[in-house]
């Protein structure tokens, strides 16, 4: 069987995408190889390895890197989880489906870290209940 391929994109690449890719590769990875990149990547946030640690999923050797290099790989389904990724990156066309679902991004929360850890504890558990009902569940 072929491992259908599916690419997360966000604008840095550093949480939300790469917890996508994390979840996927995680409990779809005898059926899906995923990747992230980003419109303006830049580095795996600490946050985002330390709450997919949390439920068992180590993307703590997962690089940030820039959507481009996916421009001409045939992909069969292309994920943008932000807006502004969406807005602005350029297409990268998928075999089966483009897809577009936001979610909050909790790098942007200016709190304390207790506040800013459960905002990225609650964006994980969003992602990754998405990321079952789209790609795991038959």
């Amino acid at each position: 069987m072929t491992r259908k391929t599916v690419l997360f994109i966000c604008t840095h690449n550093s949480a939300r995408s790469q917890m996508a890719e994390g979840f996927l590769r995680s409990r779809g990875g005898d059926r899906y190889q995923a990747y992230s990149a980003g419109t303006h990547p830049s580095r795996v946030h600490p946050m985002a390895v330390r709450v997919m640690h949390e439920v068992g999923v180590d993307v703590s050797k997962q690089r940030s890197e820039h959507v481009d290099l996916y421009r001409t790989k045939p992909l069969d389904y292309v994920v943008t989880v932000c807006d502004d990724a969406a807005e602005r990156c350029p297409y990268v066309p998928a075999i089966k489906r483009n897809i577009h679902r936001a979610f909050e991004d909790p790098s942007r929360i200016a709190a304390p870290d207790e506040a800013v850890l459960a905002a990225f504890r609650r964006v994980r558990g969003a992602i990754g209940r998405w990321v079952e009902q789209t790609f795991l569940l038959p």
